[in-house]
């Protein structure tokens, strides 16, 4: 069985699920795969040392599969920015037509780059009122990206299973919904509540082709549904980071009275995580989760994933739902 959804002819894909955009994981290895699968594999722009390593890596991606990929591009603020638009200029040179952003108001300085060379904008947001906004700024899909994610949830804690349907109320273009998803169940949930696909990230990271060490990819299947901390809650700038001991050191820290970044900086330093994802040494760092690792319990490859959770959906539609029918 096929879902054909708006995302589906938008992207053109075969199936309604979309890789997110990964820190030190969004390399042409994961992102092929996904792609090869029927998804939509993801490079992530800034995991790249350079504009011109990102050029590599997309002529790299293009080597490993013809069907639609994208590049995610998040801005946010940081003391030594990288030159954005250099990445910008780079997806352009690469014919990239699918970028994933995130971050500030000051993405849409590279909207106004990609828009007129008909790339297609994958926006996402953590609260209706910002999807609208990006919705009205000529974004052409929102992923909607609830409570239960892994990384950056935003300040609302607000669960997938209001924030959904909510921003579909609303929302006229195309939907992912994003945060909490890794299996044919949550895939029709997602289509119930009003999207039109799903984003996954944290169970991508769980998969033969991900380009992180088993060591991780261990600790999402032994971690549960509790198995993430958020922090940064002190700053407003909240993350949600797989359990362990250092993210406990990182709690423990950030509760002291008066607590400052630098007190955790060690810890957290984008330098640490990706020692911690290729070494595979749990005390280098933190590493991102969502509290979708209480549904993990096996390293497939993307291919294996997709069907499944294709197959699940189909299952459910057909069989279980049909059957409640009086």
């Amino acid at each position: 069985m096929a879902f054909k959804t708006r995302i589906t002819e938008m992207l053109e894909i075969e199936h309604p699920i979309v890789q997110g955009g990964m820190q030190s994981v969004g390399y042409a290895e994961l992102a092929s795969a996904v792609s090869n699968a029927g998804g939509l594999g993801i490079l992530t722009a800034l995991t790249q040392p350079s504009p011109q390593a990102l050029r590599e890596e997309i002529e790299r991606c293009r080597a490993m599969t013809d069907k639609p990929f994208g590049v995610n591009m998040t801005v946010f603020p940081t003391i030594n920015a990288p030159d954005y638009s250099a990445y910008a200029q780079a997806i352009i040179d690469g014919g990239v037509k699918i970028v994933e952003t995130a971050g500030t108001q000051a993405v849409r300085e590279i909207w106004d780059m990609l828009k007129p060379h008909g790339v297609t904008i994958l926006h996402k947001c953590t609260a209706v009122r910002h999807a609208l906004s990006a919705e009205r700024a000529g974004c052409d899909i929102i992923s909607i990206d609830g409570f239960e994610c892994a990384g950056h949830p935003g300040e609302d804690d607000i669960p997938g299973l209001i924030l959904i349907p909510a921003a579909a109320d609303k929302v006229k273009i195309p939907l992912l919904a994003s945060g909490g998803f890794g299996d044919g169940r949550g895939l029709v949930a997602a289509l119930s509540l009003g999207a039109d696909g799903i984003n996954m990230g944290t169970r991508f990271c769980a998969t033969v082709e991900a380009p992180i060490h088993d060591n991780v990819k261990q600790a999402y299947i032994d971690n549960d549904e509790r198995g993430s901390f958020l922090i940064f809650r002190n700053f407003k700038n909240t993350a949600r980071v797989g359990k362990s001991a250092v993210s406990e050191e990182v709690v423990r820290r950030l509760a002291q009275p008066d607590a400052k970044f630098e007190d955790v900086l060690p810890l957290v330093a984008g330098a640490a995580g990706r020692e911690l994802l290729q070494t595979g040494d749990l005390s280098k760092g933190v590493f991102w989760a969502g509290m979708v690792q209480g549904l993990i319990h096996d390293i497939p490859t993307c291919q294996q994933l997709i069907d499944r959770i294709i197959d699940e959906a189909a299952e459910i539609v057909d069989g279980r739902l049909a059957t409640m029918r009086a």
